[in-house]
């Protein structure tokens, strides 16, 4: 066991005014998410004194003296932050939830790799959600210690358990951390093995790590500490006394307590009994803080089940709030105590501001969009706005029947559909789903909703285009059969031979010199009714028109009359498609068009 280290001994006291940076920790299902924060948090517990993390709803918070333990020697800087505020919810989600005035809450991110399984969608979704809110992130390549012959070296430093293997492990992890390299290049973002970075601001750093052996953690909490130090120190003050603002990172039901908000308290200070101001979907809401609540000293959030009520609460923290009047609160939106009347309207109105904005509400064509927060219906907007798809209208909360309605009435079929991202549907929207038959895509990956979208517009696309040449009247000819006239007018009945291409009823007929003779009204095959008749076939049509021995003769031969959209598009899209008969057929049927005019289907 390591010795505790002295408080104060290497650090710098942190600066009263510079809050905890907040750390949300992304990337793929089982890459290591979890893990990584347990193993933090576990360290910490077995080397240190119980209590030495703050566990915070939401959040836990790794003090600085926990991260100069757990890196040793080699923390040696004189830092002013006061330690690292961890989110503990799911990555992507805390992220977009995580917002201010338009922006990320998050200070930093560390997106989580597998090694060895590379970019996965979520890992995908994670940085096209970093670029957009330009935050600084690290990337911990996860899981090297299931290299084959890697020998483990429980909570080393990076440097010193990548000395102690062979050259061939060496060599392994190297190509893997530069397939990374490779893949967030293609993604606009220049990268490198955090050790050979002189410049963080211009290049992501990696950090090879074991979640479970915690193999280069404390690198990668030092690389943390580092980037907030250096480049986020004034992003940081605060006023750690006065009105209270923070962010709700999700609503819950809790037994005992009701409808209950898990929120990150970034600015200012919460007291039991303080006015605060809510966001919904609609209009913000007043109510009156009735408890405040923290898990026990190091207690997993997700499976505590009871909380200690606190009587005040200072950023930045994470803390239950538990209120009258919450049910319709959103998360993503903000919790801001007020002091006065005055201000309650100003708040209101700026705080309703913010959600309508990202709210968009239009007479055009266009896809109907819903998100379970405002943060993830901002990245959907904006990923949705980058690739130039319309919106027609977009809004949090669940899919209800206007939803449904509203797509519905798009023209446009490609747009007549609905995104859902992370909600249900109501019952009434199901029951109009039914019956409008408007597809809902649904997912809690941005990345895979839009995949799914995409996919599905490719598919309608093809299936449109096949439907629309199966609508095109195709070359055709035939050749009326010697003594073969069953009825001479009204509908002429003659035997045929199909000659070339391919007949259909409701197709008219013209003469090798240009007239047109008549319409198929039907075809018969050993007297059967019959749809259309191939090459080579001998069949009996019914011809309106025209009387055999005036304008058709024994001996005829006749060809399907293309409307000339139709022989443009089955001369410059079908022709390489075409049997060898229905070219030839073409051919005369185009000369016979050309004759009186030289441009006929050009």
């Amino acid at each position: 066991m390591r010795q505790k280290s002295k408080k104060g001994s290497k650090t710098k006291k942190a600066e009263s005014n510079i809050r905890t940076p907040i750390v949300v920790v992304m990337g793929h299902v089982d890459h290591g998410k979890t893990t990584l924060l347990d193993r933090i948090r576990g360290t910490a517990v077995v080397d240190l004194e119980a209590g030495a993390i703050t566990q915070h709803i939401g959040a836990t918070e790794v003090p600085l003296d926990v991260v100069q333990d757990f890196c040793g020697a080699s923390f040696g800087a004189e830092i002013q932050v006061p330690g690292l505020l961890f989110i503990d919810t799911p990555g992507h989600h805390a992220f977009t939830s995580l917002r201010s005035r338009g922006g990320s809450l998050a200070d930093l991110a560390v997106l989580i790799v597998d090694a060895n399984e590379g970019f996965r969608p979520q890992t995908i979704e994670s940085l096209t959600i970093l670029k957009r809110y330009k935050t600084p992130f690290v990337v911990a390549a996860n899981k090297i210690d299931r290299i084959g012959g890697w020998l483990p070296s429980e909570n080393a430093p990076f440097s010193k358990t990548f000395k102690a293997q062979n050259q061939r492990v060496t060599e392994e992890l190297d190509m893997k951390i530069y397939e990374l390299v490779g893949e967030l290049y293609k993604y606009g973002f220049s990268a490198d093995r955090y050790d050979r970075i002189r410049d963080f601001t211009r290049t992501v750093g990696i950090v090879p790590i074991s979640a479970v052996t915690g193999e280069g953690v404390p690198d990668l909490l030092m690389v943390l500490v580092g980037l907030a130090q250096r480049f986020l120190k004034d992003n940081l003050r605060i006023a750690a006394t006065g009105p209270g603002t923070g962010t709700i990172l999700e609503v819950k039901e809790e037994r005992g307590l009701g409808t209950t908000l898990d929120v990150i308290l970034y600015d200012g200070e919460f007291k039991s009994g303080d006015t605060v101001l809510v966001g919904t979907a609609r209009e913000p809401i007043v109510t009156k803080i009735r408890a405040l609540l923290k898990p026990k000293p190091l207690a997993e959030i997700r499976s505590e089940e009871r909380f200690l009520p606190v009587k005040h609460v200072a950023a930045a923290s994470g803390v239950k709030v538990a209120a009258p009047k919450l049910e319709n609160a959103l998360a993503g939106s903000t919790i801001k105590v007020v002091t006065s009347e005055e201000d309650v309207e100003a708040l209101a109105k700026e705080m309703k501001s913010e959600i309508d904005s990202v709210r968009v509400e239009t007479e055009n064509e266009g896809l109907v969009l819903k998100a379970d927060t405002i943060g993830s219906l901002e990245a959907l907007v904006g990923e949705l706005k980058s690739k130039n798809i319309p919106i027609h209208a977009a809004d949090v909360g669940p899919i209800s029947r206007r939803d449904v309605i509203k797509a519905g009435a798009i023209k446009d079929p490609l747009l007549s559909a609905i995104l859902a991202f992370n909600v249900e549907l109501l019952p009434d929207a199901i029951s109009e789903i039914q019956k409008t038959e408007v597809p809902v895509f649904s997912s809690d990956i941005i990345y895979t909703l839009l995949e799914s979208y995409e996919g599905w517009v490719d598919e309608q696309k093809m299936k449109m285009e096949q439907e629309r040449l199966e609508a095109v009247i195709r070359p055709g000819a035939i050749r009326l059969l010697p003594d073969c006239v069953f009825r001479q007018s009204k509908p002429a009945i003659v035997g045929v031979q199909v000659i070339g291409g391919v007949i259909r009823t409701q197709i008219s007929l013209i003469r090798e010199d240009g007239a047109v003779v008549g319409v198929v009204k039907g075809i018969q095959e050993r007297n059967e009714n019959i749809g259309s008749a191939t090459v080579g076939k001998e069949v009996a049509i019914s011809i309106d028109g025209p009387t055999v021995g005036r304008q058709i003769h024994e001996g005829d031969i006749l060809y399907v009359n293309i409307p000339e959209k139709h022989a443009r598009i089955v001369e410059q899209e079908l022709k390489p498609k075409l049997s060898e008969d229905e070219r030839e057929v073409l051919e005369d049927f185009m000369d016979i068009k050309r004759k009186r005019e030289p441009f006929w289907g050009r």
